[in-house]
């Protein structure tokens, strides 16, 4: 079975990583969402793509230093249509709540937090704490592109699977990475992949997913590749043989 996943939501309708954007994805019948979590100044978990506010809200500045009581003044959803006016930067708890009303899967992408690595060892324990509230049948993926987060992560939760991310251009070392990760889920970009690596990652046992795949033909040659999921931003478009309608 080939796996979906909604890019930040279904993030072609509506802006990224919005409450708004992850209703369409069950609307649409996908039920594997991606997501990306990142920290507030006083340690509260959000989604948010980018350190900065600037391109998906309607303020500016570090997300580091505002706090969750600024949440209500954060348009969110101005940027990509009026009609999404008012549109709040949902928080992680808020998130979990919405995958357990809509019976969603996560991917969830723990951002490698700029600010200091205390931050990033409390955003890590911010998405442990929120995940205790998960439905028992959901599943979740935690992906990040910072290997020491993702080690730190699987040596807390060592039952929870973790997809190491790599960019384009790959490090020489990504499969010792992977396994001092404990991770058999690989996260690749669409740039540059050949049938050869793939045929390479699924000779070692690996689970393998690309991103961000927003054409039907391209994606479908991966598929025939032996790529177990691709991350797309137009999941709406895919046959309904991808989807749960």
């Amino acid at each position: 079975m080939k796996t979906l996943y909604a890019h930040r939501g279904m993030s072609a309708l509506a802006p990224e990583n919005t409450l708004a954007a992850f209703s369409l994805c069950a609307e649409h019948g996908l039920k594997w969402v991606e997501c990306d979590v990142d920290i507030l100044a006083d340690g509260t978990i959000v989604l948010c793509h980018d350190d900065t506010l600037d391109r998906c809200t309607d303020h500016s500045g570090s997300l580091y230093d505002f706090t969750r009581e600024d949440l209500e003044d954060i348009d969110a959803g101005s940027w990509f249509g009026d009609e999404f006016i008012g549109e709040k930067l949902p928080t992680f708890d808020q998130f979990i709540t919405l995958m357990n009303i809509l019976k969603l899967n996560a991917n969830i992408e723990i951002k490698a937090c700029t600010s200091s690595w205390e931050n990033t060892e409390k955003l890590i324990s911010g998405v442990i704490e929120g995940m205790k509230n998960l439905n028992k049948d959901a599943s979740v993926l935690i992906s990040c592109f910072n290997p020491l987060v993702l080690a730190e992560f699987k040596r807390r939760c060592p039952d929870i699977p973790v997809a190491c991310l790599f960019e384009a251009e790959m490090p020489t070392d990504w499969l010792a990475i992977m396994q001092a990760c404990q991770s058999d889920t690989i996260h690749v970009a669409d740039e540059g992949l050949t049938k050869a690596k793939v045929e390479e990652f699924k000779g070692l046992g690996l689970e393998v997913n690309v991103y961000t795949v927003n054409s039907l033909m391209r994606a479908n040659q991966l598929f025939n590749w032996g790529v177990d999921g691709i991350f797309t931003d137009i999941g709406h478009q895919f046959p309904s043989r991808y989807r749960q309608e």
